[in-house]
């Protein structure tokens, strides 16, 4: 169930974060460059089970180092917008925003992970 509304929660906070409408000192408004709009941010691997017994956590560290490479591929496409000469303050600031969130997001991600991982091992201490 915890599993299930983070799920929810990194989907709604995704798009807040990419639909701001903050103006910058310069006028320009806080907004990805289009073309940094088609980068594809990955979704959330699926749930691990809860209680995941070895072959669950084997099969969610695939799905995690999977996660952590498209994570990577999203940031490398976004960031390529940065330097721009068209990239006014406000799309840098967006930029900078969808990488701080897929950061977070990955960070989450491992977390729950390593979460899992170390609830099977003390499941395992106290057989």
């Amino acid at each position: 169930m915890k599993r299930a509304i983070f799920a929810g929660l990194v989907l709604t906070a995704s798009m807040t974060a990419m639909a701001q409408d903050t103006v910058m000192d310069d006028g320009s408004v806080v907004v990805l460059p289009l073309e940094a709009q088609e980068c594809a941010l990955p979704s959330a691997p699926p749930p691990i089970p809860e209680a995941a017994e070895k072959e669950d956590l084997l099969k969610a560290q695939k799905n995690v180092k999977s996660f952590q490479a498209e994570m990577q591929s999203y940031r490398d496409c976004v960031n390529q917008y940065a330097e721009s000469p068209d990239s006014t303050m406000g799309n840098k600031q967006a930029i900078s925003n969808a990488h701080n969130y897929s950061v977070d997001m990955e960070t989450r991600v491992a977390d729950m992970f390593n979460e899992a991982v170390r609830d099977y091992k003390a499941r395992q201490a106290n057989k």
